[in-house]
């Protein structure tokens, strides 16, 4: 089943793990909508740097830093994923916390395994 997934995080950067993912989802045919800190496009997703109302998330996968988070607890709340990723080096206790509250599952994987070993 395809997932439409949020990455935040989303580098222009081709050596960033952020935009190896979103070309990898591509690959794998999710539907994908990114948010990054500068507007652009990789792979044919365009790149925002505002945060959207998105419908029907599936799946919000991070690329930001614990204390870069914190801008985003209520926005992806509000978005109601089913799932939220967190990727090495995203780890953040106190994110899962809310995200639980919340009845959101959080999940502490790496993106490109997940797709890769067909677990996505």
């Amino acid at each position: 089943m395809k997932k439409k997934t949020l990455v935040i995080g989303a580098s222009l950067k081709p050596n960033r793990y952020s935009n190896i993912a979103i070309n990898r989802l591509k690959i794998y045919e999710h539907e994908i909508v990114a948010i990054g800190l500068r507007k652009g496009e990789v792979a044919g997703v365009n790149i925002i740097t505002e945060k959207e109302k998105f419908k029907d998330i599936d799946t919000v996968t991070l690329y930001l830093n614990p204390q870069r988070q914190e801008e985003y607890y209520e926005y992806v709340v509000s978005l109601q994923p089913k799932r939220v990723i967190f990727n090495p080096g995203t780890e953040n206790p106190e994110f899962y916390k809310i995200l639980e509250a919340n009845n959101i599952k959080s999940e502490v994987a790496c993106t490109l395994v997940l797709l890769g070993t067909n677990q996505y």
